[in-house]
């Protein structure tokens, strides 16, 4: 039994979708870095606003204070915008991650049925081929058989090679 052409068709679209999961799960892995990465830029942001006021109370700069309230206040607000965001896109890391590993599982599955289909087909092959020689094995001495119970077809009682050996053997 040869190996189904559908089921090497079904690895190879299997194999397609994990790829296709694969990379919309980098991109969305990559999407959350971005994410994480501006959140981290916002909390220097305000950290930097906090010790612009700190340095212009000792300083007494009013615009120096105003201007690291406001780049506090800025920090805060882009901190209160991307943090739904990174939250939303977690969870769409965490699904898309579900979706890479089920296709991964569903792919391997189909490569185990294939490679233990072409093992199957293997082992008939080899039994095929054993049997084969043994029925060319029983065939040969069914004939040396014959031959040997029929001398008169041979060209002599034994034939010039069998009856030398027959004579080395009563030395």
């Amino acid at each position: 039994m040869a190996v189904s052409p559908a089921l090497r068709r079904l690895l190879r679209v299997l194999d397609l979708e994990e790829e296709q999961r694969r990379l919309a799960l980098e991109s969305a892995l990559g999407e959350l870095r971005r994410l994480e990465h501006a959140r981290a830029a916002t909390m220097e942001r305000e950290r930097r606003g906090r010790l612009l006021v700190t340095a212009s109370v000792h300083s007494g700069e009013m615009p120096d204070r105003l201007a690291g309230l406001e780049e506090m206040r800025a920090a805060r607000r882009l901190q209160a915008i991307l943090a739904p965001r990174i939250a939303a896109m977690e969870t769409r890391v965490a699904e898309l991650r579900g979706q890479f590993l089920g296709k991964r599982i569903e792919r391997r599955q189909a490569e185990t049925l294939l490679r233990e289909a072409e093992a199957r087909t293997a082992v008939q092959a080899g039994r095929r081929a054993q049997r084969s020689l043994d029925d060319w094995y029983l065939n040969l001495l069914s004939r040396t058989k014959t031959s040997s119970q029929n001398p008169s077809k041979q060209g002599g009682e034994l034939g010039p090679q069998k009856e030398n050996a027959k004579d080395e053997t009563r030395a």
